[in-house]
């Protein structure tokens, strides 16, 4: 293993609230929790799922990651960075066909040291069978297997200790949901009378309910938290928007000077402002909206 790089991690991560008239009518409030300000390579819940999954690979003594994701993969991005900085080789499998020149996530991957290899869809859809396994094993030596978007016990655990950081009495916690371990740890780390919201960006993500539960189970043995999905704001599913989801970014950037990730956190805030609006939520709940991805202000 290469020497480790230092790296400085913003934790706890820092929580604003947000102040906006929308909110004020419902008499609710707001706290952003801005996991995307944890590190600039290493963001939001990338490294509360990667931090005990790498202390796992250290403690079996292995040397390289290999992990799974498509083009635009946020995980495939963190975890070429966590190999850069931890001394680890990295190996992503990337969803579909190469094409050159590289966009610029997996510019960024192989810029970090990462070794990309491809499946075509259908092969992608058995990344996991035995077989495709060992075949990976047979070309690319012992190595760590991390899951698509990380998510594994090991992330669960990194993900169930943010709730510990909020000081702020809260209700309510949301986050978007892409393969469901963010959730699976927030649920766990809440509190008897707090519950958290899920908002899958996947179209038809109810089975996500499913393997959330999954997660818990092999956690903790058994389902844990009070929590529930809101399947109906995925704008056409996984990587897809609408105008109606692109006006909303814009008026919420216009408004809060915070330019949303349009894939995850967008379709989360719009949600959440969407279940606001109808008085899903008593007056006087304070609610945590967890902003876990990449995210931008206009001044930075």
């Amino acid at each position: 293993m290469g020497d480790l790089l230092p790296i400085e991690l913003r934790l706890p991560s820092p929580v604003t609230e947000l102040d906006d008239d929308r909110l004020t009518v419902a008499g609710v409030r707001l706290l952003l929790k801005r996991d995307d300000l944890i590190h600039a390579e290493i963001s939001g819940n990338k490294w509360r799922k990667l931090k005990y999954n790498i202390a796992a690979a250290r403690e079996l003594g292995h040397h390289k990651l290999l992990t799974f994701g498509g083009a635009y993969s946020n995980h495939i991005k963190a975890t070429a960075a966590v190999g850069h900085y931890g001394g680890f080789e990295t190996v992503g499998v990337i969803r579909g066909e190469e094409h050159l020149p590289l966009n610029p996530s997996l510019a960024y991957a192989t810029d970090r040291g990462m070794h990309l290899t491809y499946l075509d869809r259908t092969a992608y859809r058995t990344k996991t069978s035995e077989a495709v396994i060992a075949e990976l094993h047979k070309r690319f030596g012992d190595f760590y297997l991390l899951p698509e978007g990380g998510s594994n016990s090991q992330a669960v655990l990194g993900c169930a200790e943010l709730p510990a950081e909020l000081t702020e009495p809260f209700d309510v916690v949301i986050c978007a949901v892409g393969t469901g371990g963010t959730l699976a740890g927030v649920a766990a780390g809440i509190g008897e009378h707090q519950r958290a919201i899920g908002v899958p960006v996947l179209k038809a993500g109810a089975f996500l309910e499913q393997e959330i539960a999954d997660l818990q189970q092999a956690t903790y043995g058994g389902r844990v938290g009070d929590w529930h999905l809101e399947c109906e704001y995925h704008f056409g599913g996984y990587a897809k928007r609408t105008p109606e989801l692109d006006s909303f970014i814009a008026d919420f950037k216009e408004r809060h000077n915070l330019l949303l990730d349009w894939v995850y956190e967008a379709k989360m805030m719009y949600a959440l402002f969407d279940l606001v609006g109808r008085r899903t939520f008593p007056t006087g709940t304070t609610i945590i909206a967890l902003i876990s991805g990449a995210a931008e202000t206009a001044d930075l």
